[in-house]
């Protein structure tokens, strides 16, 4: 089954946690991380089957579009099939507390 790693970066904290909800209740996905990476910014990675990344992030990115107040998303990408190569690399594989949600 082909899997896909799927990231937004959101403006604040709120809207984070607002996409993360929303996208493991839309798709069959699970949660690997999230990350501070800049002053109020935060990025969310889920992985799982092609299909269920790409309902999964289109949710989360409309929620974050539809809350009140300065949470915005500043980008969000999707990786099909990721090589092996850039998950030796980047944090973008399973960790050991999303494991047990792996799909």
């Amino acid at each position: 089954m082909p899997v896909a790693v799927g990231m937004i970066e959101t403006y604040g904290f709120p809207a984070v946690l607002a996409a993360a909800d929303v996208m493991v209740k839309a798709g069959r996905v699970a949660l690997i991380g999230y990350e501070s990476c800049a002053s109020g910014r935060y990025v969310i990675s889920i992985r799982g089957p092609v299909a269920e990344v790409k309902r999964a992030m289109a949710a989360g990115v409309d929620s974050v579009k539809g809350m009140p107040g300065a949470a915005k998303v500043e980008s969000y990408y999707i990786v099909p099939n990721p090589p092996e190569n850039i998950e030796a690399v980047l944090p973008i594989d399973y960790r050991e507390g999303s494991e047990p949600f792996r799909v």
